[in-house]
Protein backbone atom coordinates (compact mmCIF):
# COMPACT_ATOMS: atom_id res chain seq x y z
CA UNK A 1 0.00 0.00 0.00
CA UNK A 2 0.91 3.08 -0.87
CA UNK A 3 1.90 5.80 1.92
CA UNK A 4 -0.32 8.35 0.49
CA UNK A 5 -3.35 5.55 0.39
CA UNK A 6 -2.34 5.01 4.17
CA UNK A 7 -2.08 8.20 5.57
CA UNK A 8 -5.55 9.38 3.57
CA UNK A 9 -7.31 6.48 5.52
CA UNK A 10 -5.78 7.14 9.03
CA UNK A 11 -6.94 10.94 8.20
CA UNK A 12 -10.79 10.42 7.25
CA UNK A 13 -11.03 7.62 10.32
CA UNK A 14 -9.65 9.64 12.73
CA UNK A 15 -11.29 12.57 11.57
CA UNK A 16 -14.71 10.93 11.75
CA UNK A 17 -15.27 11.82 8.08
CA UNK A 18 -16.04 7.86 7.63
CA UNK A 19 -19.62 8.24 8.80
CA UNK A 20 -20.57 10.22 6.15
CA UNK A 21 -19.63 7.22 3.48
CA UNK A 22 -23.06 5.49 4.94
CA UNK A 23 -24.28 7.77 2.74
CA UNK A 24 -23.12 7.08 -0.71
CA UNK A 25 -25.69 6.75 -3.27
CA UNK A 26 -25.70 4.45 -5.93
CA UNK A 27 -28.17 3.63 -9.05
CA UNK A 28 -28.11 1.04 -11.77
CA UNK A 29 -28.85 0.92 -15.08
CA UNK A 30 -29.85 -2.74 -16.47
CA UNK A 31 -30.14 -3.94 -19.87
CA UNK A 32 -32.00 -6.74 -21.14
CA UNK A 33 -33.44 -7.90 -24.74
CA UNK A 34 -36.81 -9.37 -25.00
CA UNK A 35 -37.35 -12.25 -26.54
CA UNK A 36 -40.15 -14.60 -27.90
CA UNK A 37 -41.19 -17.79 -26.46
CA UNK A 38 -38.44 -19.99 -28.49
CA UNK A 39 -35.71 -17.36 -27.44
CA UNK A 40 -35.43 -15.57 -30.74
CA UNK A 41 -35.47 -11.47 -30.38
CA UNK A 42 -38.56 -10.17 -30.09
CA UNK A 43 -40.14 -7.79 -33.15
CA UNK A 44 -42.71 -6.12 -30.98
CA UNK A 45 -42.74 -3.07 -30.57
CA UNK A 46 -42.15 -1.99 -27.01
CA UNK A 47 -45.15 -2.72 -24.70
CA UNK A 48 -47.73 0.92 -24.61
CA UNK A 49 -48.73 -0.55 -21.12
CA UNK A 50 -45.21 0.04 -20.05
CA UNK A 51 -45.45 3.66 -21.19
CA UNK A 52 -43.01 5.40 -23.39
CA UNK A 53 -39.79 4.93 -24.11
CA UNK A 54 -38.79 8.26 -24.53
CA UNK A 55 -39.91 10.03 -21.35
CA UNK A 56 -40.26 6.91 -18.57
CA UNK A 57 -38.20 7.44 -15.91
CA UNK A 58 -37.39 4.01 -15.47
CA UNK A 59 -37.88 1.95 -18.27
CA UNK A 60 -37.08 2.84 -21.37
CA UNK A 61 -34.95 0.90 -24.24
CA UNK A 62 -31.44 1.30 -25.80
CA UNK A 63 -30.49 0.92 -29.24
CA UNK A 64 -32.92 -1.80 -30.06
CA UNK A 65 -36.47 -1.62 -29.78
CA UNK A 66 -36.31 -4.85 -27.93
CA UNK A 67 -33.90 -4.04 -25.97
CA UNK A 68 -35.12 -2.79 -22.61
CA UNK A 69 -33.02 -0.63 -19.87
CA UNK A 70 -34.24 -0.80 -16.56
CA UNK A 71 -33.55 2.42 -14.78
CA UNK A 72 -33.37 2.93 -10.85
CA UNK A 73 -33.02 5.69 -8.64
CA UNK A 74 -30.28 6.98 -6.36
CA UNK A 75 -30.62 5.35 -3.26
CA UNK A 76 -28.26 5.56 -0.21
CA UNK A 77 -29.50 2.18 1.21
CA UNK A 78 -27.08 -0.28 -0.56
CA UNK A 79 -30.52 -2.70 -0.77
CA UNK A 80 -33.30 -0.10 -2.35
CA UNK A 81 -31.93 -0.37 -5.46
CA UNK A 82 -31.89 -3.63 -6.04
CA UNK A 83 -35.49 -3.22 -4.15
CA UNK A 84 -36.61 -1.29 -6.91
CA UNK A 85 -35.13 -2.93 -9.40
CA UNK A 86 -36.94 -6.32 -8.78
CA UNK A 87 -39.91 -4.14 -8.41
CA UNK A 88 -39.23 -2.88 -12.10
CA UNK A 89 -38.80 -6.14 -13.40
CA UNK A 90 -41.91 -7.95 -11.79
CA UNK A 91 -44.01 -5.49 -13.20
CA UNK A 92 -42.59 -5.53 -16.95
CA UNK A 93 -42.86 -9.43 -16.40
CA UNK A 94 -47.20 -8.16 -15.69
CA UNK A 95 -47.26 -6.60 -19.06
CA UNK A 96 -44.77 -8.81 -21.34
CA UNK A 97 -47.70 -11.24 -22.30
CA UNK A 98 -45.91 -14.68 -23.80
CA UNK A 99 -42.22 -12.62 -23.54
CA UNK A 100 -39.46 -13.27 -21.77
CA UNK A 101 -36.20 -11.26 -20.52
CA UNK A 102 -32.97 -12.56 -21.74
CA UNK A 103 -30.54 -12.81 -18.92
CA UNK A 104 -27.12 -12.91 -20.12
CA UNK A 105 -24.97 -9.98 -21.50
CA UNK A 106 -24.34 -11.68 -24.82
CA UNK A 107 -27.55 -12.07 -26.84
CA UNK A 108 -30.30 -14.61 -27.85
CA UNK A 109 -31.02 -16.24 -31.43
CA UNK A 110 -30.19 -13.93 -33.67
CA UNK A 111 -31.76 -13.37 -37.71
CA UNK A 112 -30.32 -11.32 -40.10
CA UNK A 113 -28.99 -7.69 -39.47
CA UNK A 114 -32.25 -6.53 -40.23
CA UNK A 115 -34.16 -8.42 -38.10
CA UNK A 116 -32.54 -6.68 -34.87
CA UNK A 117 -35.01 -3.79 -34.90
CA UNK A 118 -33.64 -0.17 -34.12
CA UNK A 119 -35.64 1.82 -31.49
CA UNK A 120 -38.40 4.08 -32.14
CA UNK A 121 -39.25 6.86 -29.76
CA UNK A 122 -42.43 8.78 -31.65
CA UNK A 123 -42.83 11.98 -33.90
CA UNK A 124 -40.92 14.96 -31.68
CA UNK A 125 -37.88 15.86 -32.28
CA UNK A 126 -36.10 14.89 -29.37
CA UNK A 127 -37.84 11.27 -30.28
CA UNK A 128 -36.67 11.65 -33.73
CA UNK A 129 -33.04 12.47 -33.09
CA UNK A 130 -32.50 9.46 -30.63
CA UNK A 131 -33.91 7.07 -33.42
CA UNK A 132 -31.43 8.68 -36.08
CA UNK A 133 -28.36 8.33 -33.52
CA UNK A 134 -29.09 4.85 -33.68
CA UNK A 135 -29.49 4.72 -37.29
CA UNK A 136 -26.48 5.74 -37.73
CA UNK A 137 -24.62 3.73 -35.08
CA UNK A 138 -25.97 1.09 -36.97
CA UNK A 139 -24.26 2.44 -40.15
CA UNK A 140 -20.99 2.74 -37.97
CA UNK A 141 -20.97 -0.50 -35.87
CA UNK A 142 -23.62 -2.72 -37.38
CA UNK A 143 -26.62 -3.54 -35.29
CA UNK A 144 -25.26 -7.52 -34.28
CA UNK A 145 -23.04 -5.35 -31.36
CA UNK A 146 -25.76 -3.29 -30.35
CA UNK A 147 -27.45 -6.37 -28.98
CA UNK A 148 -25.03 -6.80 -26.30
CA UNK A 149 -26.21 -5.78 -22.74
CA UNK A 150 -25.04 -5.15 -19.45
CA UNK A 151 -24.57 -2.97 -15.98
CA UNK A 152 -24.48 0.68 -15.04
CA UNK A 153 -23.18 1.09 -11.81
CA UNK A 154 -23.98 4.60 -10.53
CA UNK A 155 -21.55 6.24 -7.72
CA UNK A 156 -21.45 8.96 -6.09
CA UNK A 157 -19.61 10.41 -2.92
CA UNK A 158 -21.73 12.59 -0.29
CA UNK A 159 -21.63 16.04 -0.06
CA UNK A 160 -20.86 16.48 2.89
CA UNK A 161 -18.09 14.24 2.50
CA UNK A 162 -16.65 16.67 -0.06
CA UNK A 163 -16.76 19.66 2.03
CA UNK A 164 -14.97 18.29 5.18
CA UNK A 165 -12.24 16.07 2.71
CA UNK A 166 -11.84 19.55 0.73
CA UNK A 167 -10.67 21.34 3.95
CA UNK A 168 -8.59 18.25 5.10
CA UNK A 169 -6.88 17.86 1.63
CA UNK A 170 -5.91 21.71 2.49
CA UNK A 171 -6.80 22.45 -1.25
CA UNK A 172 -7.13 26.07 -3.16
CA UNK A 173 -9.50 25.42 -5.38
CA UNK A 174 -13.11 25.99 -4.99
CA UNK A 175 -15.54 23.04 -3.97
CA UNK A 176 -16.80 21.80 -7.37
CA UNK A 177 -13.25 21.90 -9.12
CA UNK A 178 -12.13 19.79 -6.45
CA UNK A 179 -14.81 17.50 -6.82
CA UNK A 180 -14.27 17.20 -10.44
CA UNK A 181 -10.47 16.75 -9.95
CA UNK A 182 -11.29 14.00 -7.13
CA UNK A 183 -13.73 12.00 -9.46
CA UNK A 184 -11.17 12.26 -12.56
CA UNK A 185 -8.60 10.70 -10.71
CA UNK A 186 -11.02 7.96 -9.70
CA UNK A 187 -11.86 7.48 -13.23
CA UNK A 188 -7.79 7.08 -14.37
CA UNK A 189 -7.42 4.20 -11.73
CA UNK A 190 -10.17 2.92 -12.75
CA UNK A 191 -8.96 2.14 -16.42
CA UNK A 192 -5.69 1.07 -15.07
CA UNK A 193 -7.38 -1.56 -12.53
CA UNK A 194 -10.94 -2.32 -14.74
CA UNK A 195 -9.20 -5.88 -15.87
CA UNK A 196 -9.94 -6.58 -11.87
CA UNK A 197 -13.37 -6.32 -11.99
CA UNK A 198 -13.55 -8.03 -15.48
CA UNK A 199 -11.79 -10.94 -13.75
CA UNK A 200 -13.91 -11.28 -10.95
CA UNK A 201 -16.99 -10.66 -12.18
CA UNK A 202 -16.99 -11.04 -15.78
CA UNK A 203 -19.58 -13.84 -17.36
CA UNK A 204 -19.66 -14.09 -21.01
CA UNK A 205 -16.65 -16.01 -22.16
CA UNK A 206 -19.28 -17.73 -24.74
CA UNK A 207 -21.86 -16.26 -27.68
CA UNK A 208 -24.53 -18.24 -29.71
CA UNK A 209 -22.72 -18.79 -33.26
CA UNK A 210 -25.54 -16.60 -34.50
CA UNK A 211 -24.34 -13.52 -33.37
CA UNK A 212 -21.23 -13.78 -35.52
CA UNK A 213 -22.96 -15.21 -38.53
CA UNK A 214 -20.64 -14.14 -41.86
CA UNK A 215 -18.33 -11.99 -39.62
CA UNK A 216 -14.63 -12.89 -38.94
CA UNK A 217 -13.55 -14.03 -35.37
CA UNK A 218 -10.80 -15.55 -33.50
CA UNK A 219 -13.39 -17.68 -31.27
CA UNK A 220 -12.76 -21.21 -30.53
CA UNK A 221 -16.01 -23.32 -31.67
CA UNK A 222 -17.38 -25.32 -28.21
CA UNK A 223 -20.17 -26.89 -30.32
CA UNK A 224 -21.62 -27.07 -33.12
CA UNK A 225 -23.91 -23.45 -32.30
CA UNK A 226 -21.39 -22.16 -29.42
CA UNK A 227 -18.30 -19.93 -30.05
CA UNK A 228 -16.39 -19.47 -26.80
CA UNK A 229 -12.82 -18.08 -25.43
CA UNK A 230 -10.94 -21.16 -23.03
CA UNK A 231 -9.34 -18.60 -20.82
CA UNK A 232 -12.01 -15.64 -21.32
CA UNK A 233 -14.04 -13.48 -19.14
CA UNK A 234 -15.97 -11.27 -21.12
CA UNK A 235 -16.57 -11.15 -24.57
CA UNK A 236 -18.71 -8.32 -23.72
CA UNK A 237 -15.49 -6.06 -23.03
CA UNK A 238 -13.66 -7.61 -25.89
CA UNK A 239 -13.31 -5.46 -29.36
CA UNK A 240 -17.19 -7.83 -30.75
CA UNK A 241 -18.22 -4.41 -28.96
CA UNK A 242 -18.07 -0.98 -30.07
CA UNK A 243 -15.10 -0.51 -31.81
CA UNK A 244 -14.09 0.75 -35.26
CA UNK A 245 -11.62 2.59 -37.15
CA UNK A 246 -12.88 6.20 -35.99
CA UNK A 247 -13.19 5.15 -32.15
CA UNK A 248 -10.07 3.15 -32.08
CA UNK A 249 -7.75 6.91 -33.65
CA UNK A 250 -9.50 8.46 -30.74
CA UNK A 251 -7.44 10.09 -27.91
CA UNK A 252 -10.27 11.24 -25.42
CA UNK A 253 -7.63 12.71 -22.58
CA UNK A 254 -9.18 11.35 -18.60
CA UNK A 255 -6.25 14.24 -17.32
CA UNK A 256 -8.93 17.12 -16.20
CA UNK A 257 -12.21 17.61 -16.90
CA UNK A 258 -11.71 20.75 -19.07
CA UNK A 259 -9.15 17.89 -21.33
CA UNK A 260 -11.65 15.66 -21.24
CA UNK A 261 -15.08 17.75 -22.49
CA UNK A 262 -12.62 19.61 -25.13
CA UNK A 263 -11.15 16.25 -26.68
CA UNK A 264 -14.82 14.74 -26.99
CA UNK A 265 -16.15 17.98 -28.32
CA UNK A 266 -13.36 18.16 -30.82
CA UNK A 267 -14.50 14.14 -31.84
CA UNK A 268 -18.21 15.55 -31.96
CA UNK A 269 -17.20 18.54 -34.27
CA UNK A 270 -14.92 16.73 -36.40
CA UNK A 271 -15.45 15.10 -40.13
CA UNK A 272 -14.74 11.66 -40.58
CA UNK A 273 -14.07 11.05 -44.26
CA UNK A 274 -15.93 7.53 -44.32
CA UNK A 275 -18.60 8.95 -42.72
CA UNK A 276 -18.38 11.67 -45.02
CA UNK A 277 -19.40 9.13 -47.91
CA UNK A 278 -22.29 7.72 -46.44
CA UNK A 279 -23.86 11.52 -45.96
CA UNK A 280 -26.40 12.53 -43.68
CA UNK A 281 -30.03 12.40 -45.56
CA UNK A 282 -30.11 9.66 -48.66
CA UNK A 283 -33.24 9.33 -50.81
CA UNK A 284 -34.96 11.51 -48.06
CA UNK A 285 -33.98 9.21 -45.25
CA UNK A 286 -31.97 10.47 -42.01
CA UNK A 287 -28.69 7.91 -42.31
CA UNK A 288 -26.67 9.57 -39.10
CA UNK A 289 -27.00 12.94 -36.95
CA UNK A 290 -23.81 14.13 -38.63
CA UNK A 291 -20.57 12.86 -40.67
CA UNK A 292 -18.27 13.67 -37.64
CA UNK A 293 -16.07 11.51 -35.76
CA UNK A 294 -18.86 11.34 -32.99
CA UNK A 295 -22.23 11.64 -33.31
CA UNK A 296 -23.15 12.44 -30.08
CA UNK A 297 -20.88 11.91 -26.68
CA UNK A 298 -22.06 8.88 -25.88
CA UNK A 299 -20.91 7.50 -28.57
CA UNK A 300 -17.91 7.23 -27.03
CA UNK A 301 -17.48 3.66 -25.57
CA UNK A 302 -15.45 3.75 -22.11
CA UNK A 303 -16.01 1.64 -19.65
CA UNK A 304 -16.33 4.59 -17.06
CA UNK A 305 -17.30 7.94 -17.42
CA UNK A 306 -18.44 11.36 -15.50
CA UNK A 307 -21.53 12.60 -15.61
CA UNK A 308 -23.90 15.17 -14.35
CA UNK A 309 -27.06 15.30 -14.59
CA UNK A 310 -28.32 17.27 -17.67
CA UNK A 311 -31.13 19.73 -18.23
CA UNK A 312 -33.63 19.32 -20.82
CA UNK A 313 -31.84 19.21 -24.79
CA UNK A 314 -28.47 20.02 -22.70
CA UNK A 315 -25.54 18.06 -24.37
CA UNK A 316 -23.73 16.06 -21.57
CA UNK A 317 -20.06 17.94 -22.19
CA UNK A 318 -21.88 21.64 -21.44
CA UNK A 319 -23.52 20.27 -18.50
CA UNK A 320 -20.30 18.64 -16.93
CA UNK A 321 -18.31 22.17 -18.16
CA UNK A 322 -20.84 24.52 -16.47
CA UNK A 323 -21.69 22.38 -13.47
CA UNK A 324 -18.85 19.83 -12.64
CA UNK A 325 -19.00 15.99 -12.30
CA UNK A 326 -21.87 14.51 -10.02
CA UNK A 327 -21.16 11.19 -10.32
CA UNK A 328 -19.47 8.57 -12.57
CA UNK A 329 -20.74 5.85 -13.95
CA UNK A 330 -19.36 2.40 -14.13
CA UNK A 331 -19.72 0.57 -17.14
CA UNK A 332 -17.65 -2.70 -16.63
CA UNK A 333 -20.46 -5.22 -15.00
CA UNK A 334 -21.47 -8.47 -16.85
CA UNK A 335 -25.18 -9.87 -16.09
CA UNK A 336 -24.68 -11.99 -13.81
CA UNK A 337 -26.79 -14.80 -15.15
CA UNK A 338 -27.22 -16.97 -12.01
CA UNK A 339 -28.32 -13.63 -10.12
CA UNK A 340 -32.18 -12.46 -10.68
CA UNK A 341 -31.41 -8.74 -10.94
CA UNK A 342 -28.40 -9.69 -12.91
CA UNK A 343 -26.36 -7.67 -9.99
CA UNK A 344 -26.21 -8.77 -6.35
CA UNK A 345 -25.53 -6.61 -2.74
CA UNK A 346 -21.93 -8.49 -2.68
CA UNK A 347 -21.07 -7.12 -5.97
CA UNK A 348 -22.22 -3.62 -5.13
CA UNK A 349 -20.32 -3.44 -1.68
CA UNK A 350 -17.35 -4.80 -4.04
CA UNK A 351 -17.68 -2.05 -6.67
CA UNK A 352 -17.51 0.80 -3.62
CA UNK A 353 -14.82 -0.46 -2.27
CA UNK A 354 -13.31 -0.19 -5.65
CA UNK A 355 -14.47 2.95 -6.31
CA UNK A 356 -12.92 4.13 -2.94
CA UNK A 357 -9.95 2.83 -3.59
CA UNK A 358 -9.02 4.10 -7.00
CA UNK A 359 -10.24 7.86 -5.30
CA UNK A 360 -7.81 7.46 -2.61
CA UNK A 361 -4.92 6.23 -4.71
CA UNK A 362 -2.59 8.92 -5.98
CA UNK A 363 -3.23 9.07 -9.85
CA UNK A 364 -1.19 10.77 -12.08
CA UNK A 365 -1.91 11.48 -15.29
CA UNK A 366 -2.19 8.89 -18.11
CA UNK A 367 0.04 9.75 -21.10
CA UNK A 368 -0.32 7.87 -24.68
CA UNK A 369 1.92 5.23 -23.99
CA UNK A 370 -0.08 4.42 -20.27
CA UNK A 371 -3.31 4.73 -22.39
CA UNK A 372 -2.22 1.61 -24.76
CA UNK A 373 -1.11 -0.41 -22.01
CA UNK A 374 -4.29 -0.04 -19.60
CA UNK A 375 -6.20 -1.09 -23.43
CA UNK A 376 -3.58 -3.85 -23.82
CA UNK A 377 -4.09 -5.15 -20.26
CA UNK A 378 -7.89 -4.93 -20.15
CA UNK A 379 -8.00 -6.82 -23.23
CA UNK A 380 -5.55 -9.37 -22.14
CA UNK A 381 -7.30 -10.25 -19.08
CA UNK A 382 -10.77 -10.45 -21.25
CA UNK A 383 -8.98 -13.26 -23.69
CA UNK A 384 -6.99 -14.68 -21.50
CA UNK A 385 -8.10 -13.94 -18.01
CA UNK A 386 -8.24 -17.36 -16.01
CA UNK A 387 -4.99 -18.86 -18.21
CA UNK A 388 -2.68 -19.57 -14.75
CA UNK A 389 0.23 -18.73 -16.30
CA UNK A 390 -0.98 -15.15 -17.56
CA UNK A 391 1.54 -12.67 -17.64
CA UNK A 392 0.63 -9.04 -18.32
CA UNK A 393 2.53 -8.34 -21.41
CA UNK A 394 2.44 -4.02 -22.06
CA UNK A 395 5.33 -2.14 -21.75
CA UNK A 396 4.02 -0.53 -18.67
CA UNK A 397 3.15 -3.88 -16.48
CA UNK A 398 5.42 -7.29 -17.42
CA UNK A 399 3.69 -9.06 -13.84
CA UNK A 400 2.02 -12.11 -13.71
CA UNK A 401 -0.98 -11.28 -13.40
CA UNK A 402 -2.19 -12.93 -10.17
CA UNK A 403 0.09 -10.72 -8.36
CA UNK A 404 -1.10 -7.73 -9.98
CA UNK A 405 -4.29 -8.57 -8.95
CA UNK A 406 -3.28 -9.65 -5.40
CA UNK A 407 -1.62 -6.96 -4.78
CA UNK A 408 -5.09 -4.83 -5.35
CA UNK A 409 -6.75 -6.65 -3.51
CA UNK A 410 -4.30 -6.33 -0.60
CA UNK A 411 -4.56 -3.14 -0.65
CA UNK A 412 -7.97 -2.97 -0.50
CA UNK A 413 -8.22 -4.35 2.53
CA UNK A 414 -7.82 -1.41 4.41
CA UNK A 415 -10.56 0.73 2.40
CA UNK A 416 -13.00 -2.28 3.07
CA UNK A 417 -12.68 -1.66 7.08
CA UNK A 418 -13.04 1.90 6.63
CA UNK A 419 -16.38 0.93 5.04
CA UNK A 420 -17.10 -1.90 7.58
CA UNK A 421 -15.99 1.06 10.34
CA UNK A 422 -18.66 3.35 8.97
CA UNK A 423 -21.34 0.73 8.57
CA UNK A 424 -20.58 -1.21 11.81
CA UNK A 425 -19.97 -4.86 10.42
CA UNK A 426 -17.43 -6.56 8.26
CA UNK A 427 -19.36 -7.43 5.40
CA UNK A 428 -17.30 -4.96 3.07
CA UNK A 429 -13.53 -6.97 4.15
CA UNK A 430 -15.59 -10.52 3.71
CA UNK A 431 -16.20 -9.38 0.15
CA UNK A 432 -12.48 -8.57 -0.85
CA UNK A 433 -11.28 -11.56 1.30
CA UNK A 434 -14.21 -13.76 -1.19
CA UNK A 435 -12.52 -12.61 -4.43
CA UNK A 436 -9.04 -13.26 -3.12
CA UNK A 437 -10.52 -17.21 -3.42
CA UNK A 438 -11.20 -16.36 -7.10
CA UNK A 439 -7.36 -15.68 -7.93
CA UNK A 440 -6.35 -18.94 -6.10
CA UNK A 441 -8.70 -20.68 -7.77
CA UNK A 442 -10.36 -19.65 -11.25
CA UNK A 443 -13.34 -22.23 -11.55
CA UNK A 444 -14.89 -19.74 -9.29
CA UNK A 445 -15.10 -16.69 -11.30
CA UNK A 446 -18.79 -16.21 -12.95
CA UNK A 447 -16.93 -16.69 -16.71
CA UNK A 448 -15.36 -20.71 -15.11
CA UNK A 449 -19.00 -21.21 -13.98
CA UNK A 450 -20.97 -20.60 -17.28
CA UNK A 451 -18.29 -22.77 -19.11
CA UNK A 452 -18.42 -25.65 -16.48
CA UNK A 453 -22.52 -25.39 -17.08
CA UNK A 454 -21.83 -25.53 -20.78
CA UNK A 455 -19.90 -28.64 -20.54
CA UNK A 456 -20.78 -30.98 -17.78
CA UNK A 457 -24.55 -30.47 -18.94
CA UNK A 458 -23.48 -30.93 -22.87
CA UNK A 459 -25.55 -27.92 -23.62
CA UNK A 460 -25.05 -25.33 -26.71
CA UNK A 461 -24.82 -21.02 -24.99
CA UNK A 462 -28.52 -20.66 -26.22
CA UNK A 463 -29.73 -23.52 -24.21
CA UNK A 464 -28.13 -22.63 -21.25
CA UNK A 465 -29.14 -18.87 -21.57
CA UNK A 466 -32.99 -19.97 -22.25
CA UNK A 467 -32.84 -21.83 -19.01
CA UNK A 468 -31.18 -19.28 -17.33
CA UNK A 469 -34.25 -17.25 -18.81
CA UNK A 470 -37.31 -19.56 -18.02
CA UNK A 471 -35.74 -19.83 -14.29
CA UNK A 472 -35.73 -16.02 -13.76
CA UNK A 473 -38.81 -15.67 -15.32
CA UNK A 474 -40.50 -17.58 -13.15
CA UNK A 475 -38.65 -16.24 -10.25
CA UNK A 476 -40.53 -13.00 -10.73
CA UNK A 477 -44.01 -14.10 -12.37
CA UNK A 478 -44.38 -16.11 -9.12
CA UNK A 479 -43.96 -12.98 -7.44
CA UNK A 480 -45.94 -10.31 -9.15
CA UNK A 481 -46.48 -6.70 -7.45
CA UNK A 482 -49.74 -6.10 -5.45
CA UNK A 483 -52.17 -3.42 -6.57
CA UNK A 484 -50.84 -1.30 -4.69
CA UNK A 485 -47.20 -2.12 -5.61
CA UNK A 486 -48.09 -1.03 -9.10
CA UNK A 487 -49.63 2.32 -8.36
CA UNK A 488 -46.48 4.11 -8.87
CA UNK A 489 -45.59 2.38 -12.22
CA UNK A 490 -48.99 2.68 -13.63
CA UNK A 491 -48.73 6.17 -12.98
CA UNK A 492 -45.55 6.65 -14.77
CA UNK A 493 -46.44 5.18 -17.33
CA UNK A 494 -49.18 6.96 -18.00
CA UNK A 495 -47.30 10.14 -17.24
CA UNK A 496 -44.79 8.97 -19.58
CA UNK A 497 -47.18 8.77 -22.58
CA UNK A 498 -48.94 12.01 -21.67
CA UNK A 499 -45.62 13.92 -21.90
CA UNK A 500 -44.49 11.97 -25.39
CA UNK A 501 -47.93 13.18 -26.53
CA UNK A 502 -47.27 17.04 -25.33
CA UNK A 503 -43.69 16.78 -26.97
CA UNK A 504 -45.10 15.83 -29.73
CA UNK A 505 -47.59 18.62 -30.06
CA UNK A 506 -45.62 21.51 -28.99
CA UNK A 507 -42.51 21.48 -31.54
CA UNK A 508 -42.34 24.45 -33.28
CA UNK A 509 -39.61 24.36 -34.74
CA UNK A 510 -38.28 21.54 -38.12
CA UNK A 511 -36.43 18.90 -37.13
CA UNK A 512 -33.19 20.01 -39.61
CA UNK A 513 -33.48 23.56 -37.31
CA UNK A 514 -33.75 21.09 -34.03
CA UNK A 515 -30.67 19.28 -34.98
CA UNK A 516 -28.88 22.69 -35.81
CA UNK A 517 -29.78 23.94 -32.63
CA UNK A 518 -28.66 21.35 -30.38
CA UNK A 519 -24.72 21.48 -31.72
CA UNK A 520 -24.69 25.32 -31.84
CA UNK A 521 -21.88 26.00 -29.96
CA UNK A 522 -22.62 27.32 -26.37
CA UNK A 523 -20.98 29.92 -24.81
CA UNK A 524 -18.67 28.44 -22.01
CA UNK A 525 -19.28 24.82 -23.37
Amino acid sequence: MTNTLLQRLESIRDSGLHHTLTTIKRGIEKESLRITPDGNLSQARHPETLGSALTHKWITTDYSEALLEFITPAFQDLQRPLRFLSDIHRFTYQHLGEEKIWVNSMPCLLGDELSIPIAEYGTSNSGRMKHVYRHGLWHRYGRYMQTIAGIHYNWSIPENFWQMYHTQQRSEQNLQTFISEQYFGLIRNFLRNVGLVVYLYGASPAVCSSFLQGRQHKLEALNKHTLFTRYGTSLRMSDLGYHNDAQSGLNVSYNSLPEYVRSLQHAIRTPYSEYEKLGVIKNGEYQQLNTNILQIENEFYSSIRPKRVTRRGERPTCALASRGVEYVELRCVDLDPFTPMGINESQMMFLDVFALYCMLQDSPPIDDEEKTCNSQNLQTIVTQGRNPELKLSSKCNKRPFRQWAQEHLDNMLPVARLLDHAYQHNAHSKVVQQQMEKLRDPNLTPSARVLRHLSERDQSFFQFAMHCALEQEKFFRNQPLSPEECVPFLHEARRSLEEQLRLESSDNVSFEQYLEDFFAPTVGC
